[in-house]
């Protein structure tokens, strides 16, 4: 999942964009990665005029752009893209056959996969799977301890173009994805997927990728994102062996750069839009990652055995 930022003020919010940074603020898209920015002069000319200070707007591009050119600072990024025809052609050309096995799992285990309303049961449903760990791949579970009308505040956005795939073991939730649509419906975006750690023997994730992939298959939508498939300065790991293996490919991409201010020009010339770790030379930055999730992987089990 995107790293956690702080959010702007309400004027911000109306704006479209989250705002992050103490000295240097910088924006981006709420709908940031799902959402093309198709007239970015419009989209600066009215942050200047409803928000309040931003140095730096920045902005992606997406399926339904990639093929254009702004007069911005460029850099590159890129994104997790299964293109997408029929389930049949992902399932039998685009996978091998250890995906498909572990998709077959989940079934054959006794979990059932299913497109669900979005209502108070899947809302509960998805706190209890945000709630069953502090730590999640090495990092904070920044949903963890968040009550049950937060969760569903949150997961209630975009509700007219989202869709709901809930994972269930004898009734209960144990995994979830949100997939969300773009306007243009060229993608469909893995806004939140998760499942719970207790049932990982069950493959559930790849089932439900399985199944998103089938939900684009019968819209008509060509491609299916699933975030970034490397994130700057850190190389393939884990998470992007897994995304390839289920059929996803790195698509680069231009990230583009607006300084709104005299300080935003100064902050981008010195490459201060970038975070701290990203700076860093890619061995250093990677050690430091991992005794960061040695030690949040320590502490949770601590905690879980003295419980």
């Amino acid at each position: 999942m995107p790293e956690p930022i702080s959010r702007g003020s309400i004027s911000s919010r109306e704006a479209g964009v989250i705002v992050r940074g103490r000295l240097v603020k910088m924006a981006h898209p709420d709908l940031d990665k799902y959402e093309a920015i198709m007239d970015p002069e419009a989209t600066v000319a009215e942050l200047k005029r409803v928000a309040p200070r931003i140095d730096i707007f920045t902005f992606i591009q997406t399926m339904a752009d990639k093929d254009r050119t702004h007069p911005y600072k460029a850099e590159h990024d890129n994104l997790a893209i299964l293109p997408v025809s029929t389930f049949d052609d992902w399932w039998n050309k685009q996978i091998k056959s250890y995906p498909r096995n572990r998709a077959r799992q989940a079934e054959k285990r006794g979990v059932v996969i299913k497109e669900v309303p979005f209502d108070d049961d899947l809302v509960r449903g998805i706190w209890e799977v945000y709630n069953e760990t502090k730590v999640r791949q090495g990092r904070p579970n920044t949903h963890y301890g968040k009550d049950v009308e937060t969760v569903g505040r949150e997961e209630a956005t975009y509700l007219d173009r989202s869709v709901f795939i809930g994972a269930y073991l004898d009734g209960k939730l144990i995994g979830f994805v949100k997939l969300v649509f773009d306007v243009s419906r060229m993608q469909a975006s893995l806004m939140n997927i998760a499942a719970m750690v207790c049932h990982r023997d069950k493959a559930t994730t790849n089932a439900l990728i399985a199944h998103s992939v089938r939900a684009c298959a019968d819209r008509g939508i060509p491609y299916l994102m699933y975030q970034n498939f490397e994130y700057r300065n850190r190389g393939t790991d884990s998470m992007s062996h897994f995304k390839e293996i289920n059929g996803f490919q790195r698509v680069d991409v231009a990230r583009y750069f607006v300084p709104l201010t005299g300080l935003g020009r100064v902050a981008l010339a010195l490459g201060m839009h970038r975070r701290f770790l990203d700076r860093l030379p890619q061995p250093v930055s990677a050690a430091i990652r991992n005794l960061r999730s040695s030690w949040y992987n320590r502490n949770a089990k601590s905690e879980a055995e003295g419980a």
